[in-house]
């Protein structure tokens, strides 16, 4: 081989290697890893700057610099702070809503992985502001949203393929969460857990890279510390697995109540119909008026957390508090401050958990661990159920103690646990709330596939307008001259009122003197079965065959119901082949992986 064909070689192998898929993917993972390991140091940055303006100290220095506040701070700073967050909700959020992971769940399963970037940064500032007002809500859902928007951004600029583009969504979550808890391992399986829904190789590597990335940027800047100090535990005696099957259960119903108080405040709050800027304000003071009492609830609640797994506080206080947070938890979410429940969930877990301790060493003193030990399994276990993410929750509880028996004790409370509150709740909070929108997200790549897919994507313009006080004569003009075989009458907005077929105009077409009495209207077909632009393709597919419709007229929206379009039903059959197709190849992949 000479020189020149030796270079060429060379060039051709890089130029092959630097147009690969999966190197390109594992590239940009190493970026948003780093980038998104600075945003989570950022926000974390962001909320001590703020409470150090508000309380004069971050929340999380100690629980005893929050019970030394003056009552009237406790009280005003969330609900002036939720007066500034009500008014930042109603004229700049869309939906007037906070957002978060539960929207990272909707742009992997229906949207292709893409979420809206300016939302994204008014979702991040909104959720820095409840934090720094005081309340009760957690960083990492907000954060999170940020890691998997500012991923599905870059996806967006460099116009990747959803495929491509769910999996930056994922690595951007799984950095969030590694540098967020220094928890890489946990990271990576949220992600594939909650998001992505596969474990294929070319999904996994990027998803690592990312997370390790994030989790390396945390440990450069705030040193190589879990998010908990949780000292040595061990299992006492074999004796005590009863019990941790017995604390699955309890924690269980926790996270059921835990879930159900937060829809139930919302709902209750959107029946008063109090005004969208007004709510916050109210929720804050709520919060202080608590807060006044059990300084503990405020803001993200992790010097209360620790203290719990260090066994320091008393059996009544960890009763207490696991009311206490779950109620201002409800009400914050509930009056739309911004935030997550992965924290609160954390917290009522370990108090949960702290209390069972306490009570089961007090009737079997030889046989049970410390309390501190049962606030650590209890912290999985109602989390678990919340956030709908079992394995993960796992796997944070082994990073964070490095002990086995923890995690043997946190397997049984955590199956338990999930089980029981998945058939009373649901899969998580998050799927709770989307399934409260109307959006219900199934297990399974396929169906993924299915729902990502949405009629505007699909409808073409092969059809034609007809007015709805058009003359049969004009109607017969209109059907002789048109190249489309389908028609729409609509109203004078535009809005569709029937459709019309060529055997509409059988009984008429026979008798030209009836013309002026008829009109389109009088012979359409009133009110037929339509399609919204947003509705995704499995539900066009069930109303086509429930009415046995070859075609469907596609709408905007149902309350203006504006034609912008027309769905076939073999173009429907055509994507839903191919969505089979790109499900099958993906198992074939992950199988390839195995092997």
């Amino acid at each position: 081989m000479t020189t020149r064909e030796a270079i060429t070689l060379v060039r051709a192998r890089w130029h092959q290697f630097t147009h690969n898929d999966q190197v390109k993917l594992s590239i940009l993972a190493l970026i948003i890893g780093i980038g998104i390991g600075y945003g989570a140091l950022g926000f974390r940055m962001g909320i001590e700057a703020i409470q150090n303006g508000t309380f004069g100290f971050s929340l999380h220095d100690g629980l005893q610099l929050m019970a030394d506040l003056p009552w009237w701070l406790v009280l005003v700073v969330p609900t002036v702070g939720g007066l500034a967050i009500g008014l930042f909700v109603h004229f700049l959020m869309p939906g007037q809503r906070a957002y978060g992971v539960a929207d990272v769940i909707e742009a992997g399963a229906r949207h292709g992985g893409r979420m809206n970037p300016a939302t994204t940064i008014k979702a991040a500032v909104l959720s820095l502001g409840s934090i720094g007002v005081g309340a009760s809500v957690g960083r990492e859902g907000p954060v999170i949203h940020l890691g998997a928007g500012l991923a599905s951004w870059v996806a967006q600029r460099l116009h990747l393929n959803p495929s491509l583009s769910l999996t930056l969504l994922g690595c951007g979550l799984a950095s969030a969460i590694g540098a967020s808890f220094n928890a890489p391992i946990a990271g990576v399986f949220f992600a594939l857990e909650v998001v992505i829904g596969h474990y294929a190789l070319h999904t996994f590597a990027p998803v690592v890279i990312a997370a390790v990335a994030g989790t390396v940027i945390s440990r450069i800047h705030l040193g190589a510390f879990p998010a908990f100090v949780v000292p040595n535990y061990d299992i006492a005696s074999f004796f005590e697995f009863p019990a941790f099957i017995l604390l699955g259960l309890v924690c269980a119903l926790a996270a059921i109540l835990f879930i159900r108080s937060i829809t139930t405040v919302e709902d209750v709050i959107n029946r008063i119909g109090w005004p969208i800027w007004t709510r916050p304000m109210v929720g804050g003071a709520v919060v202080g008026g608590v807060a006044i009492f059990l300084p503990h609830v405020m803001g993200v609640g992790y010097a209360a957390t620790d203290a719990a797994l260090q066994s320091s506080l008393p059996l009544w206080l960890m009763l207490a508090l696991i009311v206490a947070k779950t109620a201002t938890t409800a009400v914050s979410i509930g009056s739309r401050f911004g935030g997550g429940v992965f924290s609160p969930s954390l917290f009522v877990g370990a108090m949960v958990g702290g209390a069972f301790g306490v009570i089961a060493g007090s009737i079997f003193p030889g046989l049970a661990a410390s309390p501190g030990f049962y606030a650590m399994i209890g912290m999985g276990a109602v989390a678990a159920p919340v956030i709908g993410a079992p394995i993960s929750t796992i796997l944070i509880a082994f990073e964070l103690t490095g002990e086995f028996s923890v995690v043997i004790a946190a397997m049984v409370a955590i199956t338990i646990s999930t089980l029981i509150s998945q058939q009373v709740a649901g899969r998580s909070f998050f799927h709770a709330q989307l399934k409260r929108r109307g959006i219900v997200i199934r297990a399974g790549r396929f169906e993924q596939l299915l729902t990502a897919t949405h009629v505007g994507d699909l409808m073409t313009d092969q059809y034609e307008i007809i007015e709805e006080r058009a003359p049969a004569s004009q109607i017969r003009e209109i059907m002789e001259n048109a190249r489309y075989g389908d028609f729409f009458v609509v109203d004078g907005d535009a809005g569709l009122v029937g459709s019309l077929t060529f055997n509409s105009l059988r009984g008429v077409s026979l008798d030209p003197e009836l013309d002026h009495l008829i009109n389109a209207r009088d012979i359409a077909r009133l009110d037929p079965p339509l399609l919204c632009a947003g509705d995704d393709l499995e539900d066009a597919l069930k109303l086509m065959e429930t009415h046995h419709e070859d075609s469907l007229p596609v709408v905007t929206d149902r309350q203006s119901r504006r034609v912008v379009g027309i769905l076939h039903h073999k173009t429907a059959l055509m994507a839903y082949n191919q969505a089979l197709l790109r499900a099958r190849a993906e198992e074939h992949d992950e199988d390839t992986d195995r092997l």
